[in-house]
């Protein structure tokens, strides 16, 4: 019998002179999600807002103590995109609180909503919806709570300071209203809401310092890898050389007898040790490899023909659009081009981490991957453990945006700490070639373009297809981790999927926002799996947005036409128009190039055509004899709707650029028939500090009272094409396969 009160109303509540604590309940979360999957909300039936619709329940978000405390829960997890403050600094507006009232809480399965992932840029979209109006509905709360203990009318009240004021002086703070009754309120639509004016923000839409950051820049305690608890040990995994290999035979009797060693594990094809410090583990864990004797085989394509390889493979077709026109103006030429783009690596700084305790006959485990609540599935499957007996809490990682090693070294870590070590704390800490030879790649994918033009310069018809594999193998069931693959009772990883329409995986932003008559676009997913692949950064909108904006401006120069102009012609949104407008403003676009060997390039897409508007302007400048890329300046104009941290977005947008500049430039999974090849920085190069931009300006767009858009992968494609489309403007060739090499570009332009 639950004990969440149903159907009971605000009124009744508020009747009942009871004080108010919205505090999370997980039961009641859950009751609420059964009560109400297919029902509407209110007597219109519209549906809730961001996360309230799958935590309805105020109590999933918020709590306000009688000591004036504010906790914000969020089932989403900082990875570096600010999301802490942010969320806070939308709680503290709508709450009338100081930013510094708030606490927030990221992903943590024991006390936040399951917001299933951070991904995809929609942590603003989702739980900062959600909290937007849930810290909204909870401030109505309070004022109608202190306009019955007052005998007012709640819209002669006002909130500020963490407290209800009242016209002849009195005070009632937020503390003395929540005093003594739980109260679980379902959430109402958004039209309930009432969101502060945007004229009167104090603290959404200002540039608030981001909490995350003094630890990270002090060498404070701010990742998962700095954790140290009591009674810690250390372990160290022996991965296989190959994704093949198959273990033969370990001696583990001199490891078992080295100073510090505490236990040696096989299982299958996993292999650990466990020791009492850091340092031991590590010597273990060399001696151990060298006693290993293994198998391997061929089992990846030769990386000389991948990509025509890849598009030979069976793939399953899928037509993301098909709409012709019979009375758009014929064709006078036609151009067809294809470009190109390798497995890419996260390339965490920091290699993956992950601490486990089992106790009490519960396991704890704390992880810099990126689903929670996914994660605990997929523990609690490889341990045999039910997921109530899981708990999985989020702390922060030293790199990654997408699905690295992160789930895999928490899994390692639960599986030592529940099945051969429990009751003291395991940590297990990946080494550099671990992380570089196993983590789960972006995927090789080809796109080929075919557009024509009409003899105004107007393109007519856009013919497009896209090969790739999944894009997505995160966990959710042990299948998905690599001890679950590899101890002897292994589980099965699932199928890959392809997505889905209007997100995407390899599809994603295939949708090009132009205005074209005749459009047919295909996905061609070829679900191989040879190379380890999974989410990485924007999934396939880096190389979709590459292919379209690269051969754009291709088209542009056929129809003789300023790329810019040409992108402007062929556009009907106008917040679209805003932003390519700005940006080139903002650089000083200039056609033709005004010095030689100096090229510009610009570029634009609206991520996933759902979330922020972006566009990317930049010069760079060719070594003739070297064949280095310098990138001298870049400038950005992004359209987030609604902009919390003005600040914090221009992180985003400036962070993007670089990292989309270095898989542009430098970055390329090496590997052969039987190995992967990139084990360390010489063999898989990324950008160094010498290679920045001299200059990155980026231009926020602020709609104030529009939705919040996700920003965080919104330059990764457009800084990619704006890189390509600088380059061949100044060497004249035009280069359609990534990265662009020193070795690559001298092809090019012949030296």
């Amino acid at each position: 019998m639950s004990n969440v009160p149903t159907g009971l109303s605000r009124r009744t509540v508020l009747a009942s002179g009871g004080a108010l604590i919205v505090s999370f309940a997980l039961a009641g979360r859950l009751t609420a999600q059964e009560t109400n999957a297919g029902a509407g909300h209110g007597p219109s039936a519209s549906p809730l807002p961001g996360s309230l619709k799958t935590t309805p329940m105020l109590d999933g978000w918020i709590k306000i103590g009688a000591d004036d405390s504010i906790t914000v829960y969020t089932g989403k997890c900082e990875l570096g995109q600010g999301i802490k403050t942010a969320l806070a600094q939308v709680a503290a507006e709508q709450l009338s609180v100081s930013f510094e009232t708030i606490k927030l809480i990221t992903s943590d399965t024991d006390l936040t909503p399951d917001e299933i992932y951070t991904a995809g840029s929609q942590s603003m979209q989702d739980s900062g919806t959600a909290i937007l109006h849930a810290a909204a509905q909870a401030r109505e709360l309070l004022l109608a709570t202190a306009a019955t203990r007052l005998g007012l009318q709640a819209g002669d009240l006002k909130a500020e300071d963490g407290a209800v004021v009242a016209p002849d002086g009195r005070r009632l703070r937020y503390g003395e209203l929540v005093a003594d009754t739980v109260l679980h309120v379902e959430a109402q639509p958004a039209a309930a809401s009432k969101l502060r004016a945007p004229e009167t923000f104090k603290v959404m839409g200002h540039a608030v310092p981001r909490v995350d950051i003094p630890d990270k820049v002090t060498g404070g305690a701010a990742y998962v890898q700095d954790m140290r608890l009591k009674d810690m040990v250390h372990a160290r995994i022996v991965r296989p050389p190959s994704y093949g290999a198959q273990l033969r035979s370990v001696d583990t009797a001199g490891v078992e007898r080295m100073h510090g060693v505490k236990k040696v594990v096989r299982d299958g094809n996993f292999l650990a040790v466990i020791a009492d410090g850091e340092f031991r583990a590590i010597k273990a864990m060399e001696a151990l490899a060298a006693a290993a004797r293994w198998d391997e085989r061929e089992t990846m394509p030769d990386p000389a023909s991948y990509f025509q390889w890849l598009k030979q493979q069976p793939s399953k077709t899928i037509i993301v659009r098909d709409a012709q026109s019979s009375t758009a103006a014929p064709a006078v030429r036609t151009l067809e081009e294809e470009y190109l783009r390798p497995h890419q690596m996260h390339g965490s700084i920091g290699p993956s981490c992950g601490l486990a305790l089992f106790a009490n006959d519960r396991l704890t485990v704390w992880s810099h991957g990126q689903g929670m609540f996914p994660l605990r599935a997929a523990v609690a499957q490889l341990v045999k453990l039910p997921p109530d007996k899981v708990r999985c809490i989020h702390v922060e990682g030293s790199g990654c945006y997408g699905h690295n090693g992160a789930d895999d070294a928490a899994a390692d870590a639960a599986y030592l700490a529940a099945v051969h070590y429990p009751g003291v704390p395991v940590r297990v800490q990946w080494m550099r070639d671990q992380e570089h030879g196993w983590e789960p790649y972006g995927p090789g994918m080809v796109m080929r373009a075919r557009a024509s033009l009409d003899a105004s310069g107007r393109i007519v018809t856009w013919d497009y297809n896209v090969w790739s594999d999944t894009h997505s193998t995160r966990p959710g069931g042990a299948g998905s981790t690599l001890v679950g693959q590899h101890i002897t009772a292994s589980f099965s990883p699932p199928p890959p999927s392809p997505g889905s329409q209007p997100t995407g995986f390899g599809d994603r932003n295939i949708i090009p926002l132009y205005d074209v008559p005749n459009m047919r676009l295909v996905y061609n997913f070829v679900p191989h799996q040879k190379v380890r692949v999974s989410a990485l950064r924007s999934l396939g909108a880096y190389a979709n947005v590459f292919a379209i904006e690269s051969f754009m401006d291709e088209l542009a120069k056929a129809a003789a036409t300023d790329p810019v102009v040409f992108r402007l012609q062929h556009l009907g949104d106008p917040r679209a128009q805003a932003v390519i407008e700005l940006a080139a403003e903002k650089f000083g676009w200039v056609n033709p190039k005004p010095m030689s060997g100096r090229g510009q390039g610009l570029a634009f897409a609206k991520y996933k055509n759902l979330a922020a508007y972006c566009a990317v302007a930049i010069e760079l400048e060719v070594q003739h004899e070297t064949g280095r890329v310098r990138l001298l300046r870049a400038v950005s104009a992004v359209d987030s709707g609604q902009a919390v941290n003005p600040d914090g977005l221009k992180n985003q947008i400036e962070g993007a650029i670089v990292q989309s500049a270095s898989w542009t430039l430098h970055e390329a999974v090496l590997f052969d028939r039987t190995r992967i090849n990139s084990r360390d920085w010489s063999t898989y190069p990324i950008l160094r500090f010498s290679d920045i931009f001299e200059s990155i300006e980026v231009h926020v767009i602020n709609r104030p009272g529009q939705p919040f858009l996700g920003t965080g992968e919104a330059a990764q494609g457009p800084a990619a094409a704006a890189i390509a489309n600088a380059l061949a403007d100044a060497t004249g060739q035009r280069i359609r396969e990534l990265p662009f090499t020193r070795k690559r570009v001298k092809s090019a332009i012949g030296v």
